[in-house]
């Protein structure tokens, strides 16, 4: 599994232009679920998620988590994270999840989420989405389970 979590002041996913979610402070996750993941590998990711420290505190550090702000979390489910640019010039995909698989991974992820007490917006699932944010910092930390 392989997350991009990008610290926002807002973020919004539309689909058709309508507008389907949005957060205020907090996490934008683009999620890829590859095709060996399992739910431990979802699950330890989640459980790291709501503590990651990458928020100020009164002194300027990054001392502060998503749970001690309260913020929210946008997930986005990502499949091209898992992308093979090694063969040339189009990329390829085969360490992706199958659709099945990755989608109940991802939802998962989100439950996951939502248990440790985070709101959890979502995108939609396999659909082309317009994903706008401001990013805040810009803070951006990739994961991998």
């Amino acid at each position: 599994m392989k997350i991009v979590i990008q610290r926002v002041k807002s973020a919004d996913v539309k689909v058709d232009g309508r507008l389907v979610s949005s957060i205020g402070r907090g996490f934008l996750i683009l999620v890829g679920i590859s095709k060996d993941d399992t739910e431990r590998e979802v699950k330890e990711i989640a459980k790291k998620v709501p503590y990651l420290r990458i928020f100020e505190d009164e002194n300027g550090k990054m001392n502060l988590s998503l749970k001690d702000v309260g913020g929210e979390v946008l997930s986005v489910s990502q499949f091209t994270l898992y992308a093979d640019t090694s063969r040339g010039r189009r990329p390829g995909f085969e360490m992706a999840a199958p659709r099945d698989v990755a989608v109940e991974l991802w939802n998962k992820f989100n439950q996951f989420l939502r248990e440790e007490g985070l709101t959890v917006k979502e995108g939609v699932f396999g659909e082309h989405m317009e994903v706008s944010l401001i990013n805040d910092g810009p803070v951006t930390i990739i994961m991998e389970e």
